[in-house]
């Protein structure tokens, strides 16, 4: 079963950058991406990090559920844009170009089409950055960049432990249907989606009962060792900044002060080609 969060170790200059350079850096990127509707300054972010992805060397295996799920809800959100503002283009860029009309207030425009097309730049320049952090940043490293950043490390100690949490619950959950199905419950597709519903449902509560009896193992073992008496700590995982990571959080800085540039050029977040 392949881990949906999970580390994946390679060889690669992304995996070489120190824990906090990455989490400012997506932070940075994140925020260049959402700030502005210029389809231009959204081509370059998504050409990069499409680059960025395949320089890290993870494969689209590693993370083809992701990109799955990724692909239907953006497919979901363009269409129910579409049905509950077909219009919406037009009145964000002012004119209107009809290509179709397909009955009703349903028709397709240039402008509604070119809207559309952001939407999709903006997963496109996201999603690759996203997926780059969590596959490339230990747990241990991450807690120690939410903490270099000003997080509580108690706070930053408890995401790491849900980070490096979920592969297991996967495992497990994994384990216990195996199990199930050892047992004559059929859980294939061979069933309806119902009762393989239903059969899902049955895995929860020895799912959970294991959960709370490692949840309760790990405090204990966090308490004996004295976790949370002093108020700052030590990080193993921690490393220093180099000269690669001050370049890399300088180009995501350049990027956003270049999406906060082209919103005053522009007048607003959206860039129009129809006028």
């Amino acid at each position: 079963m392949r881990p949906v969060f999970n580390y994946i170790d390679r060889s690669s200059p992304i995996h070489c950058l120190a824990g906090a350079t990455k989490l400012v850096c997506l932070l940075l990127w994140s925020f260049a991406a959402m700030l502005t509707y210029d389809t231009r300054l959204l081509i370059l972010l998504s050409v990069l990090s499409v680059a960025l992805f395949r320089l890290s060397r993870i494969r689209l295996g590693d993370v083809s559920f992701m990109i799955g799920f990724t692909a239907v809800i953006m497919a979901l959100n363009n269409l129910l844009v579409f049905l509950f503002a077909p219009q919406h283009g037009v009145t964000l860029y002012g004119t209107s170009h009809v290509i179709a009309n397909l009955g009703g207030r349903w028709v397709i425009t240039k402008e509604q089409l070119f809207y559309h097309l952001n939407l999709i730049l903006k997963y496109l320049a996201t999603i690759p950055i996203v997926l780059l952090f969590v596959c490339t940043t230990q747990p241990s490293e991450f807690a120690a960049s939410l903490n270099r950043i000003g997080v509580k490390y108690s706070i930053a100690y408890s995401v790491a432990l849900a980070l490096r949490y979920i592969p297991d619950i996967q495992q497990e959950y994994h384990e216990i249907s195996q199990a199930q199905q050892a047992r004559g419950i059929e859980m294939s597709k061979k069933e309806s989606l119902g009762k393989r519903l239903k059969a899902a449902s049955a895995i929860l509560i020895p799912l959970i009962l294991s959960s709370m009896d490692r949840i309760e193992t790990i405090s204990n073992a966090m308490e004996l060792r004295g976790f949370g008496k002093h108020k700052r700590r030590s990080w193993y995982m921690a490393r220093p900044f180099r000269t690669a990571d001050f370049l890399s959080m300088a180009v995501c800085a350049l990027l956003l002060a270049a999406a906060l540039l082209l919103n005053h050029l522009n007048g607003s977040r959206f860039w129009n080609p129809f006028v």
